[in-house]
């Protein structure tokens, strides 16, 4: 099989003849260690590609690079009919920092609103078709809806202080412009749908000491559902990155329509162990991160850890062994040997 087959086999409940160990694009810097990993049967999960474009007529960005104290800024100005507002990040390698949210007073909603009301999206499959075909069988490519509404909002646009002073002082602005963002979305369900995809994540990062598991069940557990019924019969599968602690709404995992759960991080770095994950959520392909803080442990501990993996992974064929966090520089060729010819020798 090859590394992109053994993913997709796994994700669709078929045989495979060892576990998928998968990696994303930004954690995998080309040397002779990537080369090998890779001809012993690593795939590289890309996110890079898009499958549909999105525009906002009627709304101009200007974008500004600048240095201040020594360090690179980038400010977006989002001009539109209504007004404007503009957000301040600080470049970092393959991400950025946010600095300076676009909320910043009652008088944005309107130009969020604005925006997201007049959002617009078209297909972009032969670029992503073109892509996957130059990429080769051991890279999978992934779809993506997009954030959760809610989280967009509470994260990307106002940040956990702002969000809990709006959601007590006017929440419903926020669900005004929640309810517009799910407009949005379900714009590009169609065209996903339609798409050469065969994998999508809907949103993620949401954890329950900030979302809250109310707030989880009505506000993302639905949408879910709204993504996958137009999946339904397309052989596409939905999930979503839960890499944080997964105890408290564990039962609302279980229960949506979720085909698998990315990025879930076992105990010790949570509070589920992959066992208790592939018990909470029997019909789920758990598509793991291997532990952060184990990457500082023992090569013989990093080997266990990874024997254990592979002994649930025969048990119930619903296991992928991948890394989507930052590894130190110094342990990560090591650590991904290891976890490799534990793969390879299991």
């Amino acid at each position: 099989m090859t590394p992109r087959e053994r993913v997709l086999a796994v994700l669709h409940g078929e045989p495979v003849d060892k576990v998928p160990f998968t990696i994303y694009e930004s954690k995998l810097p080309p040397c002779a260690v990537e080369r090998r990993l890779r001809n012993d049967g690593l795939c590289i999960v890309n996110r890079r590609v898009p499958v549909y474009s999105s525009s906002c007529p009627g709304c101009t960005v200007e974008s500004t690079s600048y240095v201040e104290d020594g360090h690179p800024r980038v400010r977006h100005l989002y001009r539109t009919p209504v007004g404007e507002v503009d957000e301040i990040s600080e470049p970092a390698g393959f991400t950025s920092w946010s600095l300076v949210k676009r909320f910043k007073r009652p008088e944005d909603y309107k130009v969020l609103y604005w925006m997201e009301t007049h959002a617009e999206f078209a297909p972009a499959y032969e670029g992503y078709a073109r892509a996957e075909a130059w990429m080769g069988d051991d890279v999978i490519l992934r779809g993506a809806v997009g954030a959760t509404p809610l989280h967009q909002i509470m994260i990307a646009y106002m940040g956990v202080e702002t969000f809990a002073v709006e959601w007590h002082e006017r929440r419903d602005e926020i669900l005004r412009l929640e309810a517009a963002m799910r407009e949005s979305r379900r714009k590009v369900y169609p065209i996903l749908a339609a798409s050469p995809i065969t994998h999508a994540n809907y949103g993620g990062n949401e954890v329950p000491e900030v979302m809250g598991p109310p707030r989880f069940r009505e506000y993302c557990v639905p949408l879910y559902a709204e993504c996958a019924e137009h999946f339904r019969g397309t052989g596409k599968l939905l999930g979503t990155h839960l890499d944080g602690n997964n105890a408290a709404w564990a039962d609302l995992v279980a229960g949506s329509a979720l085909d698998y759960v990315e990025a879930f991080t076992p105990a010790p770095d949570t509070d589920l162990t992959l066992a208790q994950a592939l018990e909470a959520w029997p019909d789920k392909v758990i598509w793991l991160n291997f532990p952060s803080s184990l990457h500082l442990s023992s090569l013989e501990t990093i080997r266990r850890t990874t024997r254990e993996f592979i002994d649930l992974a025969r048990q119930t064929n619903r296991v992928i062994i991948g890394i989507t966090e930052d590894v130190p520089e110094d342990r990560w060729q090591a650590n991904y040997l290891a976890i490799s010819e534990e793969i390879n020798a299991g």
